[in-house]
Parts: C-alpha cells; structure tokens; sequence
C-alpha cells in the first residue's frame, strides 16, 4: 500500500455529516499506515487503533443512514445491508486474521489494504449513488438478510457434513471477482411457468483437489477429469438440497448444464442481479454460491454437458483451460476500463489475440482488477460517469504498488481544450475512440515495442 490516503476534493459528496466522517476515517486509517511502518510497535496499541477505526466505521454507518432516512433514499435498505456486510463479515475477519498472526506485518497490511481500498470505492461509487438518488441496482434482487443467513448455514453445514471444512460466510454481497484458478460451473433450470432459474458454483481449483481429491485418493495437484466430473455432481447434490428454499422448486426441471471461463462467467453475472451471491472461505479454498432468476435464458458460449458428451465436454474444458492458462502466463495484461459494454467487447475483440484482456465498467471494479490482476497497461476511458478517468487515475497514483502501472486514456473527445486536460494528467497517452480498430491495436503493439525496448537497452 501507499504511504498515506490523500483526501481530495472529490470525496467531498456536500453532505456535512457524510463527509465529515469519511474525513475522519481516512485520518485513522493514516495513523494506522503510520503506526505499520514502526519496527517497535505495541500489539496492544494496534488492537486499540484498530478498535477505534471500526468503531468510527460504525458511528460513519449511523449517521449515513439517518440521512438516508431524512431524504427518503429509496436505496436505503440496499445501503444497509452493504454497511452490515463490511461490519458483520468483513471487518470481523480482519479482526480474527490479526488476532491469530499476532498482529503480524503482513496482516496489519491486509487490514489496512481492504479497508482503504473499501472505503474508497464506497465514498466513490456507492455513497455518490445517495447525492444522486440512484439505487444501487446490482443489489436490488438480494433476498432478505434472514434468507442469506439460512442460506449460509445451509452450505456451510453441507460442505461440513461432506468434507468435514470449517467454512465461514466472508460476503452476502460477492460481486464476482476472481480468486486465484477457478472452475465456473452453471445449471440453469425452468418451471412450468416459464422462469429461468441459474446457478453458478465458483470453486478454487484447489479446494476440488484437496476435497475431493482426497476423497478419490488421487496424486493429482490439479483437477483433471476425473476429479471434475466427480466435482459436477458433487456440485449437482448441493444445489439439489437447496434448491427447495426456492419458491415452486418442485416443478424445477434442469435444462441446461454448462462450464465457463472467466469471462463468461462475468458476462452472465454483470447480466443480472443475483438474489444469493455468498462467498465461502473453506479453510482449503475459496467457494461463491450465485443464484439468479429471470424470464429470459441468454447462452454465454461455455462447454455444454449432456450425458452422451460429458467425458469429451470436460476434457475440452479442462484442455481449453490449461492452454489458456499457459497462452496467458506469457501475454502482457492489459485491463480496459470503460462503462460502454460495445467499447469493452470492442476492445476485447481486438486485442485478446495476443495480450490478456481484463474488462472494468467502473472506478472500481478497475481497483479491484488492478490489485486482483496487476496489469501491465490500462486503457482508461476519460468520460466516465460518477467516477470519470481522472478520479481513477489519482486513485492508482495515490497507491504505491500501482504508482507505476502505464495508463493510456481512451477518449472520444480530440477538440484542443479537452486533450489538454488529458495531458495535464500525464498519462502514458491518449487514444481517440474514433480511430479505427486496426490504429487503437497498432498504438497498443507500439507501446509494448518500445517498453521492451527500454528494458533490454537497460
């Protein structure tokens, strides 16, 4: 993490009460990086500071809310159960995380990383949604918070009583990120009266190998087909015992079985707004249990299974996924942040060839990708709303491990007064959207050229 969290003039929402505190929580969160970088500290001093940073984050919850309420907000209960989130679940494990390292270094960073980057994107993102009375719409199908938590005993007391973990709801709210090598797994049914029921499963590879691996006494370190054919009907089980908290489950009738790449997975998520999205830690891997309804059924492209296929289905899954894994462990990464879908498939359509392409849509879903994917080029759009590229870009400058990630501004805007403006912020360049694909590629090639250049020359 960087040094210090600087307040700007953007964080400001014009809201007395709301700004104060976020003020305030940034302050404690400085003392805190300060306090991180002293060799000689006091684990009881760190414990207290922590304290007073969740109970600031606490009283900051309150009284956002009492706005919320004098305004009529019409997010409010979306809001609160974001605030529950971090306060219940997220800040809880952090706090454990530190008991158990003993206050360790490495996770006082942990702590001081997810709470600065939350706070941030919270301020930007969500709490700018209040200012402007927009809902927050991703959440806006999220079942009450007494489903989400039976919900979670129910898959947390199956992963138990099938490979004996100790799991933990870490998020009712998982917004899709990728965590470490995933295996992407759908089932989509229907019911006489035509709704379309999904359910994706996100296992880390090596929460199958370790689970049922061991069960299947293999030697494998990574899944093969064996351990994923086994893992689609582990997987089948568990959604079969829960599938009757749904209303008419009885009449649900499997129509299509599918695995995924990322990408696809991404697709399908950003599509629709989940009323489950809950996040496991299992002790041996990470486990995201989505679960979406809608009247209409669109196909991502992925490996469809049928019982005649399922051996070849899986094999190619699998083949297609260690071939991409080897393709990108040798491609530049290139994440491209912008909040027009046709832009994002344009872009990925042109360089996923030869670089690995990450897709942002917001302010910060790109910080979330940057610290999840760490990127060796991000292609910026300048005219996004809420939080527009330059916010963005002050956002990764003000952090010292993304200080020097090249960013490159895509805009469609090339009168003189706007370019300066885009200048004056020192990107690694601009690119105008009007150019012609074969141009925006040819600029993208050119950059990497003479990086390598730089750095053979050195």
């Amino acid at each position: 993490m960087g040094n210090q969290l600087v307040w700007q003039e953007r964080y400001n929402l014009g809201v007395e009460v709301i700004d104060k505190e976020h003020k305030k929580l940034f302050s404690i969160l400085n003392k805190l990086f300060d306090f991180g970088k002293q060799e000689e500290k006091s684990q009881w001093v760190c414990q207290e500071a922590v304290k007073y940073f969740r109970d600031h984050a606490l009283k900051h919850f309150a009284d956002e809310e009492a706005y919320m309420l004098s305004v009529n907000y019409e997010g409010l209960e979306v809001h609160r159960r974001i605030h529950r989130n971090f306060r219940e679940r997220t800040i809880p494990a952090l706090e454990r995380e530190l008991e158990l390292t003993k206050y360790s270094e490495e996770s006082i960073n942990h702590f001081l990383g997810v709470c600065a980057g939350w706070l941030i994107g919270h301020t930007l993102i969500e709490d700018y949604a209040i200012v402007k009375g927009e809902n927050i719409k991703q959440w806006k199908n999220l079942q009450p918070e007494e489903e989400q938590a039976i919900m979670g005993q129910t898959i947390i007391g199956l992963l138990h009583s099938m490979f004996q973990l100790d799991s933990r709801l870490i998020s009712d709210c998982y917004g899709g990120e990728k965590f470490g090598n995933g295996i992407y797994y759908r089932l989509i049914y229907s019911t006489k009266e035509k709704k379309r029921w999904e359910f994706l499963l996100v296992f880390e590879e090596k929460l199958i190998v370790s689970t049922i691996g061991s069960v299947m006494d293999t030697k494998s370190s990574a899944v093969n087909a064996m351990l994923m054919n086994a893992a689609r009907y582990v997987a089948k089980q568990l959604v079969e015992r829960v599938k009757g908290h749904f209303p008419s489950s009885e009449n649900f009738e499997i129509k299509e079985e599918q695995l995924l790449t990322y990408e696809q997975f991404q697709k399908v998520f950003e599509k629709q707004s989940p009323q489950f999205s809950l996040l496991f830690d299992t002790g041996k891997g990470y486990f995201a249990y989505c679960v979406t309804a809608s009247d209409m059924l669109q196909s991502e492209g992925g490996v469809s299974i049928i019982t005649e296929n399922a051996m070849a289905a899986v094999e190619k899954y699998l083949s297609q996924n260690e071939v991409e894994k080897d393709i990108i462990s040798h491609q530049k990464k290139v994440l491209v942040v912008d909040d027009s879908d046709f832009m994002l498939k344009t872009m990925q359509d042109l360089l996923d060839k030869d670089y690995e392409v990450i897709l942002a849509k917001s302010g910060l879903s790109a910080i979330r990708g940057i610290t999840l994917e760490r990127p060796d080029l991000i292609l910026l759009d300048y005219e996004m709303p809420v939080c527009n590229g330059s916010q963005v870009l002050e956002m990764i400058r003000a952090e010292e491990d993304f200080a020097n990630i090249p960013v490159i501004f895509l805009t469609s805007r090339v009168d003189r007064e706007s370019v300066r403006k885009v200048i004056e912020l020192k990107p690694e360049g601009y690119l105008s959207k009007s150019l012609q694909p074969a141009d925006i590629k040819r600029e993208v090639d050119h950059f990497f050229e003479k990086a390598e250049r730089k750095r053979t020359s050195k």
